[in-house]
């Protein structure tokens, strides 16, 4: 069993493991209750509760909430009359000691059936500086932000525009934006500082700097903000008398204690304050949005919600942009797939055009080289190994995942044996053409020097005999390392292209070889097993109708098999329209050209299935007719897309027109609707993006994802209003 040690008690080598989540104290800027339901009896408290709510110390836990004066157990009450308090909920309240009324705001959350915690800080004067605006201010802040980053075009305007505009917010000394690669190190790819300060821009920095659990809770609580390192913690007190010792899970509070590693580290760095946001794409940590102050700083609920809600309109904007690259991709593969089929019909072999002009091959994913492993064969272009060298890489990749999709930069690091292709294959990127052989198409990249400029050196010794003086850096200096062995590496959008080149060939394969099945019956027991497991539903029948094969894919996307389809006018029967095939056969068999369209297929259980279908006439060399093929497309997930996106419209349309806001829109100020209508008029912009490129993306799910992004951004920005307005109310 690996050991997890508690929090507070980690070190450099186990740091990874450190249990964070039960930190067993606060930050002392507010309190914590823990509180048991129905009753509201407090079982917990931080050690600062009863000084700061007025009560007697050593009163206050066992003490029901009603006993304290304000509205803090009404408030409390209607929160917890929500059914799921699994994410923390807004929450503003009162209490009065001695005739002196305290505000305060905060969220409470469930961490078990019948158990609360409830956070709460002062809004009045605090000894620490607080970033507040008026809601005038913040909304014209918040809606301007919006505005700009819907209309970014690329990664790097979109990253440098967050930067800016949550500066702009929160006025922090230093504000970054950091993206994770896939080895879970950061780059910071954008920043906006104070001018006296010395740039972090480009600096990297190693994936051990987040620990794993840290990540994972970056996902689940968004915002974080550390108002002072130096501070001292508030302990969780509990009744001495209580049975219940188990540690408190603190992992979505807000207030939570910060891991003493984790404070050297900033220490080390001479910050003092911190704010991080997160950015999620797809249910993955993309990146953070990084703020540091040199002097003790916090923010109010109004505007760690403007940052969080800017947070996911650049989530959301990321998902654009990337999807849309993917758009790109597909109208690159439908060309490439074009050539290679006209290349086909006229030389009988895809595979020399594919090798004729190098650059239409090699270019857009900026290879060095290619090779094609197919049938036993290796064709190459460009510079690349030796053909042994290419075996003995396509043996190794090919027990290297299960997926039809391999991709690494350095191929000496992942398998040392293979050091001698550095020169000419330190990247590579390989698609897998068969599900039975080791059919490749790979794409290669030479060895390019880097020169990596990193937050300190990561391979330095940092240990020392006091583990309260344990640090990952001592040194923030930059320190450059150059990185031999390795290629640049593949880019996402390279990626989508690899694997959709992949999947066009893999497409004109099972054409020629369903070709082939009717010109060479001696070729037959070959070409059968190619076309039987491919994933494509093909059927294919002789010039006078008759079936001849499906394979399992067309088997099991009809619910029938081959012996109880006997020619194409059964085959018409399968859908829900059959005269419509036949009479789609009909033309064919009148020489009309291939057709594509789209149907549905009659399962047994009487419901239809949508279907892509796509029938050709297979010409012989004469000029009379071989025969037919028949390709269905299961349509479903397409289908799911596009009710996703009608979802999605009908839901922006309604938020629109004020039907889905809170009724207090009625009297908004000036500005609310500007805000409404850039958050809506963001989410439509990326809606278009998303539905255009649909090459190896689940467009369905990031559809939906967009949708709850959008709505999560609006209720963002009530509470904004909703905070704002409170602390209007209350200066009044």
């Amino acid at each position: 069993m690996i050991y997890s040690p508690p929090f507070g008690q980690a070190d450099l080598t186990n740091c990874e493991r450190e249990l964070i989540q039960l930190a067993g104290s606060i930050q002392p800027h507010g309190l914590l209750l823990v509180l048991d339901q129905p009753d509201g009896v407090i079982v917990q408290a931080s050690s600062n509760a009863a000084n700061c709510l007025g009560v007697a110390s050593g009163s206050l836990i066992g003490t029901s909430l009603t006993a304290l004066l304000g509205d803090i157990a009404q408030r409390v009450l209607e929160c917890a009359t929500v059914a799921d308090l699994a994410e923390p909920l807004p929450l503003q309240c009162s209490t009065v000691t001695c005739d002196v009324v305290k505000y305060w705001e905060g969220a409470l959350h469930r961490i078990e059936p019948g158990r609360l915690i409830v956070e709460l800080e002062t809004t009045a004067d605090a000894p620490t500086f607080t970033v507040a605006h008026d809601q005038h201010r913040l909304l014209q802040l918040v809606g301007d932000s919006v505005q700009r980053l819907s209309n970014a075009a690329n990664i790097g305007v979109l990253a440098d525009t967050a930067a800016l505009r949550v500066r702009e917010l929160i006025g922090y000394d230093r504000v970054m934006v950091y993206k994770f690669d896939a080895d879970g190190h950061g780059k910071i790819i954008a920043e906006a500082r104070d001018p006296r300060l010395e740039s972090l821009l480009g600096h990297h920095y190693p994936a051990t700097d987040i620990p794993q659990r840290a990540r994972e809770l970056y996902l689940r609580n968004r915002v974080r903000v550390l108002v002072d390192v130096h501070y001292e913690p508030s302990v969780l007190e509990t009744a001495a008398e209580s049975a219940d010792n188990s540690p408190l899970d603190m992992s979505m509070s807000f207030l939570r204690s910060m891991s003493p590693l984790h404070l050297q580290y900033l220490k080390n760095m001479g910050v003092t304050a911190t704010l991080v946001v997160s950015l999620v794409r797809e249910g993955k940590l993309w990146g953070l949005i990084a703020a540091h102050h040199y002097s003790p700083r916090n923010v109010r609920f109004a505007v760690r919600a403007a940052c969080d809600l800017l947070a996911e309109v650049m989530s959301t904007r990321i998902a654009a942009i990337e999807n849309y690259a993917h758009a790109q991709v597909a109208v690159m593969v439908r060309r490439l797939e074009q050539r290679l089929i006209e290349a086909t019909s006229t030389e009988g072999d895809w595979r020399l055009a594919l090798f004729r002009n190098p650059r239409t091959l090699l270019q857009p994913l900026e290879a060095t080289g290619a090779a094609l492993f197919t049938d036993g064969e290796v064709l190459t272009s460009g510079e690349v190994p030796s053909t042994p060298e290419l075996r003995e890489l396509l043996q190794w990749i090919d027990t290297q995942s299960k997926e039809t999709l391999f991709s690494c930069s350095s191929v000496a690091k992942a398998n040392p044996m293979l050091d001698s292709l550095t020169p000419t294959a330190s990247g590579v990127l390989a698609v897998k053409l068969s599900t039975k052989r080791p059919d490749y198409l790979m794409w290669f990249r030479k060895e390019q020097l880097l020169t990596v400029t990193w937050g300190g050196d990561p391979s330095k010794p940092m240990f020392g005999n006091d583990p309260r003086e344990l640090s990952p850096r001592r040194s923030f200096a930059a320190w450059s390392e150059i990185v031999r062995s390795t290629a640049l590496p593949w880019t996402s959008a390279e990626l989508a292209l690899g694997r959709a080149i992949g999947a066009a060939l893999v497409d004109i394969i099972v054409q020629v070889h369903a070709v082939r099945l009717l010109v060479a019956e001696h070729q037959l027991a070959g070409i059968r097993a190619t076309v039987e497991s491919s994933g494509e539903s093909v059927a294919i029948a002789d010039a006078d109708g008759r079936l001849l094969f499906c394979n399992h894919a067309f088997a099991a996307l009809t619910g029938r098999s081959g012996d109880e389809i006997p020619d194409l006018q059964q085959v018409a029967r399968l859908f829900t329209d059959p005269h419509a095939m036949r009479r789609t056969l009909a033309a064919l068999n009148g020489g009309q050209p291939p057709w594509r369209g789209e149907m549905a297929l009659r399962l047994e259980d009487k419901s239809a299935l949508p279907v892509a279908v796509r029938a050709e006439v297979v010409p012989g060399r004469d000029g009379k007719m071989l025969g037919f093929i028949l390709t269905l497309f299961d349509l479903r997930d397409s289908k799911r897309a596009a009710a996703a996106r009608r979802h999605l419209e009908e839901s922006m349309q309604l938020a629109a027109h004020g039907r889905s806001l809170n009724a207090a829109m009625d009297d908004a100020p000036r500005g609310a609707d500007e805000v409404i209508g850039a958050i809506l008029t963001n989410a439509s912009l990326a809606a278009m993006d998303i539905a255009d490129g649909s090459i190896g993306t689940p467009v369905a799910a990031l559809l939906e994802e967009l949708e709850t992004s959008t709505q999560r951004a609006a209720s963002l920005y009530e509470q904004i209003r909703a905070f704002t307005g409170k602390a209007v109310e209350s200066a009044r």
